[in-house]
């Protein structure tokens, strides 16, 4: 009986050490927050009424999704604090609205830009699914930020599940695929290039 109580024993302790040792490991791997830096470069574009060549519209695309992807990794670390319940100081905020503001203009430039020009034969469709795709992402995500903050009253819920069938890996897939075929390289998706 002293065997098996002792073994317990040991079991509880190593498991307990063990958990502490995780513990400070996961607060390790999040970044600090004053060495992020906000990314400068997001899709921008002067045309309207235009014809876009193939060309142009590749590296249309694959602008916008990597600042998507900057932006996104940006933002994470100020996730992290908020869905631990922790408010970010004046200087955090600063930059996390900064960022909020910028995933916002990289997606309205882009749609802009795909629904007010001519783009070459077989992009509209995908760009239009990139474009819902990403733009219903950062919606997403932030809707749920702001439900984890237990702001339900400005929340379309109705919204919010539509945006769950545009968001999701059928699409994601689609959109990789499409990526492949026409041989846009990207950070986005975790593809690095």
């Amino acid at each position: 009986m002293r065997k098996i109580f002792y073994s317990i024993f040991i079991i509880f302790v190593l498991s307990a050490c063990s958990q502490e040792e995780n513990i400070d490991a996961t607060e390790d791997e999040t970044p600090l927050t004053t060495n992020i830096e906000i990314p400068s470069a997001i899709f921008t574009s002067e045309k309207n009424n235009s014809t876009i060549d193939e060309e142009e519209m590749k590296l249309s695309i694959k602008t916008y999704l990597d600042s998507s992807e900057e932006l996104d990794n940006a933002i994470y670390p100020f996730e992290e604090i908020i869905d631990e319940d922790e408010e970010l100081n004046k200087s955090e905020l600063e930059k996390f609205n900064r960022i909020n503001k910028l995933v916002k203009e990289n997606d309205e430039n882009f749609s802009n830009y795909i629904l007010n020009n001519t783009l070459p034969e077989g992009y509209q469709e995908e760009s239009e699914r990139i474009s819902r795709y990403i733009t219903a992402s950062n919606e997403y995500i932030q809707e749920l930020n702001e439900m984890l903050e237990g702001n339900f009253s400005e929340i379309d819920i109705e919204s919010f599940i539509d945006k769950s069938g545009v968001v999701n890996g059928k699409e994601q897939k689609k959109i990789e695929e499409f990526l492949d075929k026409k041989k846009i390289h990207t950070k986005a998706f975790g593809r690095e290039y």
